[in-house]
């Protein structure tokens, strides 16, 4: 594990969060931007891929693409737009007026959509961009910590690789020293950080540990966290549970064991994921809630923030 490890997650400029689909990464993503904010980090969290979960979420604080809504003190959340940001990218290169003729262009557009890993290349470089004190837009705000709320773990794994990729095709030109820069602060333990999300299952857990060793071969990073989300409360000890089984045929007493019982399997998966990786484990738990959003958000990041 890194010495670095022991430093403050939140000390990082970039927390790259992934893991497997419907693991709860927006809600853990959302969280960590609230811990941040809360510990007086100005924060913003970047949903990428066209997720737009937390925008829905936040729908009434108006987040639209590419546009940085501030949500709370210290919090700001966008949702990237590949398109705008590779008109802001090709700006800095090319100078405005020539950018809206090439971007309107049929025969570019066809290669960007073509272009395997273009749209996730320019996604991660607009990621870089909003961590940066100087902006591509001069009148862009400034952060301290950027939460990335990525694609799950294949596609994210992915989207990590693309600098490095399109950086060897290029061999020259703006656009391998844009990648390099990219991969610079990627595999860069001082600014960066990354933390899976993770569910106390089998299949989950499983794609968790493998996510370690992807990761170090994409960026040459491990995992700095990994976050147990929806962890039941184990309400009875087992001689309490074995006395209610006698009376399992009581519907709300079989309700309770069944809870127990999913409990106690979650914490034989929490023990196997401390066993198999190299990485601080938190958990968060399950909420009983209909749809979370920013006041569930506010008290999950009020829970991780002592321990980021």
């Amino acid at each position: 594990m890194s010495g670095l490890m022991d430093r403050s997650l939140l000390d990082r400029a970039l927390i790259y969060v992934t893991g497997k689909g419907g693991v709860g990464k927006t809600t853990v993503a959302a969280a960590i931007g609230m811990a941040a904010a809360q510990a007086g980090k100005r924060t913003i969290i970047c949903e990428v891929a066209e997720q737009d979960r937390v925008s829905r979420a936040f729908i009434r604080e108006g987040v639209r693409p590419e546009a940085e809504s501030e949500l709370a003190e210290n919090l700001w959340a966008t949702t990237i737009d590949p398109q705008r940001a590779l008109e802001q990218w090709l700006g800095r290169q090319v100078g405005g007026g020539l950018v809206k003729t090439l971007t309107r262009s049929s025969a570019f557009q066809y290669f960007v959509a073509a272009a395997p890993g273009a749209k996730e290349l320019i996604t991660i470089a607009k990621v870089w961009e909003t961590a940066q004190l100087a902006r591509w837009d001069k009148r862009g705000r400034t952060y301290d910590l950027v939460v990335v709320d990525a694609p799950a773990s294949g596609h994210g794994i992915g989207m990590l690789r693309t600098p490095q990729t399109f950086g060897d095709i290029a061999r020259v030109g703006p656009v391998r020293r844009q990648a390099l820069k990219v991969r610079g602060m990627l595999g860069d333990p001082a600014r960066t950080a990354y933390v899976a999300v993770t569910l106390p299952e089998e299949m989950p857990v499983a794609e968790t540990i493998d996510l370690g060793g992807r990761l170090e071969e994409a960026v040459g990073l491990g995992l700095d966290a990994v976050i147990v989300n929806g962890l039941f409360p184990e309400r009875f000890k087992a001689a309490e549970a074995e006395r209610l089984r006698g009376l399992a045929g009581e519907p709300a007493v079989a309700a309770a064991l069944a809870e127990h019982d999913r409990a106690h399997g979650q914490r034989a998966h929490l023990r196997r994921l401390r066993r198999a990786v190299d990485a601080h484990v938190y958990t968060l738990p399950y909420l009983f809630e209909e749809r979370l959003g920013p006041d569930a958000w506010a008290r999950l990041g009020h829970q991780l923030a002592p321990r980021l």
